[in-house]
């Protein structure tokens, strides 16, 4: 994917966006420092570039009963580009599943899963996930808490200039 380029007032349109989704478009322009119409414009552009894929609530897991969070490594039999876009597929079919990162090195992907509790891990564990064709090996790690927590990317708009 190209990368687009943005100037200042599109990366602190980007940031303040990243940090409250739910910003006014007045608000929004005030801290750009530009009124509100060509401010919605470049939203829009930005919506239209990719560079803002969507918008969602930060639901807090636990308040849902979602207690686990589990980070499982998985290795396939097979790296055969067909055989990782099927486990990718599959996985997409998941709910649990949060996150699914395909990985260089020893393993083959690194995924997120959210489970009411360590049972219920387990269960999915041997049903779907060792059970799925081409998986050859999982290893799990249960998260004990979260320190950080950021979505998006690290912007400052005034350390990097034009670009």
């Amino acid at each position: 994917m190209a990368r687009v380029k943005l100037d200042k007032i599109d990366l602190r349109i980007l940031r303040d966006l990243q940090e409250n989704g739910r910003m006014t478009n007045v608000d929004l322009a005030t801290r750009a420092g530009i009124s509100p119409p060509p401010c919605l414009r470049r939203v829009r552009a930005l919506e239209d570039t990719n560079c803002i894929r969507g918008y969602h609530a930060d639901v807090n897991p636990e308040a849902l009963g979602f207690g686990v969070t589990v980070f499982a490594n998985v290795g396939l039999h097979s790296q055969a580009e067909a055989d990782l876009l099927a486990f990718e597929e599959l996985v997409r079919s998941w709910p649990e599943v949060r996150e699914c990162h395909m990985l260089a090195g020893e393993t083959d992907f690194l995924i997120k899963i959210v489970a009411t509790d360590w049972d219920s891990y387990q269960k999915f564990l041997t049903t779907r996930l060792t059970a799925a064709p081409n998986v050859s090996v999982v290893k799990s790690a249960l998260a004990i808490r979260t320190s950080t927590h950021r979505p998006g990317v690290p912007i400052d708009p005034d350390a990097t200039g034009d670009s």
